[in-house]
């Protein structure tokens, strides 16, 4: 039989010992006379009591005791039964090691000897039907076959009215439930014990199922896997720290600072590990905002708290909690200040307001050299060149790494692609879904082939390409990174007129890196709200980190404008807008794009922040005649176009694109070939929208307007 086996047994045997004194009590004085009621003198534990005395016997633990439940003589005619029943209880526990359930509880919850026997009173109720019948006979009326303060007082030697209290611990710590209907007295209130402190004296000790509905348990992952040395570092510092203040009133609130919810996780998971203690996370949405409600919570975690070893994760990041800012915090603040344990606070900048005692630490994700040993762990032999690769295009934690490399590997399904291939877009697509309520995605079809542009415009576009593909190794390898606390990102403005190609570069970058491309939605970003702006933006680029995405901010003017002269408060807040946005473009470590047709209208500081900026200038006749031949895919049936007539007229490549497609679906209805006539026909439509003047002359072909060849 196990040890944890053998102590149930005995624990049942002394509760049973203790439900046979407490039967006797019953029955010895049919009707007992109330006695004095004496001053309250605490006889358990010294306070404060540190969080860390969990476990019976360890540091600074109270000496052991037992329920002292043998009432001084009040007379001679006391029955000699009660004293025999109450020597019986006394030797069942002192043969436990460690003590029964309920005297653990008795002296981590601060009960006095009267308290104690208040409870096992309320306890006994539940565990022994014949209980019932007892209280009613003992208080001479068989009506009320339940337990009340004013039997207890009647009934047990040294009474103490302050056990009836609020902040006494049968109430502070809901450890019995009074049913008060009406108007009736406090005394003589049916009393009723808490399940949970039932089952806990039964020996089954579980988390209140009033709280289940609220906390999610936060398994740490095996003690033997590796945690890398960037975040063992701060897991050993907060472990230090807690050590160091246990001789405090309570431990420091930690707060884990940073963007990276897993990596905060995985770090207080492995602090409450180290410390012996279960994790349970509670999301700060679910915090109640009415003060009874939240001072409930807060108990009946704190009790928690005694009864079992458990430790808090609050979790502000979140669709609920994301609405509030660390400077709206009240009620976490008064909800912290009502906890005694160990609690943490994940969250991405330091809270103002709490008065509690606070250990600040920055949590990140492995820095690009762990997370690049980490796919090569995971991948074994089958690493290649994939890990140098993978880290250096995306900002993965382990956990996600290892997911992605056990779903793909695992997949079974016939597939074409290489190993590298496939694993590259598991990552594209894990780092999408947080993007895609703030931007539209855009599946890029163009390639270098498609896109039409001069030398010089060219080469820029494969520098940016060269850029992004190698940042781990001019970053990490090269040592750029250590003389660089800005700038880490790549920026790059696309500008020029309507139509000359912006977005098909960034497709055409896209496409040759093999990344996600978003274009930001303005009206999902900006907001009319003060500070909305700024929320949207921070939650995009944050999205934006993990990688594997290009940040195309179309119509970039519109965001980033120039700042203007302070002349009321919409100047004063716009200002501020473009000042974050500025922060952030700097700090983005991935690559944006701004596309404008407007470029004198940007900020200055935002040219001096840029690493690239491509002028997208209107197509010569080259340019057009190179486009005109590109524009129709290899499918299309097309006859007789002549290329340099077509590239004589005066339009952008966008303008053309449309041309043909229009000349396309005319071919279509009519079932021939896209000849000039269509063509001519649609360039006609396409200068009319424009409103551009037409030279009727140069739309004929073979002297018939709009004939078909």
């Amino acid at each position: 039989m196990s040890e944890y086996l053998n102590w149930q047994e005995a624990n049942a045997q002394y509760l049973s010992a203790a439900l046979a004194w407490l039967r006797t009590c019953l029955e010895s004085d049919p009707a007992p006379q109330p006695g004095p009621l004496v001053p309250f003198v605490s006889q358990t534990r010294e306070e404060p009591r540190s969080f860390w005395n969990y476990i019976v016997g360890g540091p600074g633990e109270p000496p052991a005791k037992t329920l002292n439940l043998l009432p001084a003589p009040r007379g001679s005619n006391r029955d000699e039964r009660v004293a025999q029943a109450a020597a019986d209880l006394k030797a069942a526990g002192s043969r436990m090691d460690p003590p029964p359930a309920l005297v653990m509880m008795s002296r981590r919850l601060g009960l006095s000897n009267f308290e104690e026997q208040v409870l096992l009173l309320c306890i006994g109720m539940e565990l022994d039907s014949g209980i019932a019948a007892l209280c009613g006979r003992a208080q001479g009326d068989s009506s009320r076959p339940y337990p009340t303060f004013a039997l207890a007082f009647t009934m047990f030697e040294e009474p103490a009215w302050e056990a009836l209290s609020p902040e006494r611990p049968l109430r502070y710590w809901r450890l019995i439930e009074i049913s008060q209907p009406g108007g009736q007295i406090l005394t003589a209130s049916p009393l009723r014990a808490d399940e949970r402190i039932v089952n806990y004296a039964k020996g089954l000790n579980y988390l209140d199922d009033r709280l289940t509905p609220l906390l999610t348990r936060l398994d740490v992952p095996a003690a033997s896997a590796d945690v890398p040395a960037s975040q063992r570092l701060v897991i050993d510092t907060i472990v230090r720290r807690l050590q160091q203040s246990e001789a405090a009133p309570g431990p420091p609130v930690v707060e884990l600072l940073g963007t990276d919810s897993a990596s905060k996780q995985l770090t207080a998971g492995r602090v409450a590990d180290s410390l012996g203690l279960r994790l349970y996370r509670l999301s700060l949405g679910l915090l109640p905002t009415a003060n009874g409600d939240l001072e409930t919570l807060a108990r009946l975690w704190q009790r928690e708290s005694l009864l079992l070893p458990v430790a808090l994760y609050l979790d502000t990041q979140g669709s609920a909690a994301d609405a509030l800012s660390p400077g709206s915090g009240s009620s976490l603040a008064r909800f912290l200040d009502r906890l005694d344990g160990l609690a943490f606070l994940g969250t991405r900048e330091v809270w103002s307001g709490l008065t509690r005692s606070c250990l600040s630490l920055d949590v990140g994700k492995p820095v690009p050299s762990e997370q690049e040993a980490a796919w090569k762990a995971a991948l074994g032999t089958a690493a290649g060149e994939s890990p140098a690769l993978l880290a250096g295009q995306f900002n993965l934690g382990l956990a996600t790494i290892q997911q992605t490399v056990q779903q793909v590997v695992s997949d079974s399904a016939p597939d074409n692609r290489s190993l590298h291939e496939r694993l590259w877009d598991a990552c594209l697509t894990s780092t999408r879904p947080r993007l895609d309520m703030l931007a539209q995605r855009i599946v890029p079809k163009a390639s270098w082939d498609n896109i039409v542009l001069p030398a010089a415009e060219a080469s820029l576009l494969r520098q940016i390409s060269e850029q992004v593909a190698q940042r781990s190794t001019v970053y990490g390898k090269w040592g750029f990174e250590r003389k660089m606390s800005r700038g880490l990102g790549i920026s790059a403005l696309f500008a020029g007129e309507s139509g000359t190609g912006k977005t098909m570069a960034a497709e055409v970058l896209a496409n040759q890196l093999r990344l996600n491309l978003y274009r930001i939605d303005l009206s999902a970003v900006v907001s009319k709200y003060i500070g909305e702006t700024e929320k949207n933006l921070r939650r995009l680029f944050d999205a934006a980190e993990d990688g594997g995405v290009i940040l195309f901010f179309d119509e970039a003017d519109a965001l980033f404008g120039k700042r203007s002269e302070v002349k009321d408060s919409h100047d004063r807040y716009a200002n501020i807008e473009i000042n974050y946005l500025l922060q952030r473009m700097e700090a983005f470590r991935g690559l944006a794009i701004l596309a404008t047709n407007m470029k004198s209208v940007l900020d200055s500081a935002f040219m001096r922040r840029l690493r690239f900026v491509v002028n997208f200038q209107f197509p010569g006749a080259v340019e057009r005649k190179a486009i005109w031949q590109k524009v129709f895919p290899a499918e299309t049936p097309v006859a007789g176009l002549d290329f340099d007539r077509l590239a004589r007229l005066n339009l952008t490549g966008g303008h053309i694109h449309n041309i043909a497609l229009n000349a396309a679906f005319r071919a279509a209805h009519t079932g021939t070939p896209v000849g000039m006539p269509l063509v001519l026909e649609a360039a006609r439509t396409e200068l009319r929208k424009l409103e551009r003047p037409i030279n009727e002359l140069d739309f004929r072909w073979q002297g018939v307007p709009g004939a078909v060849a």
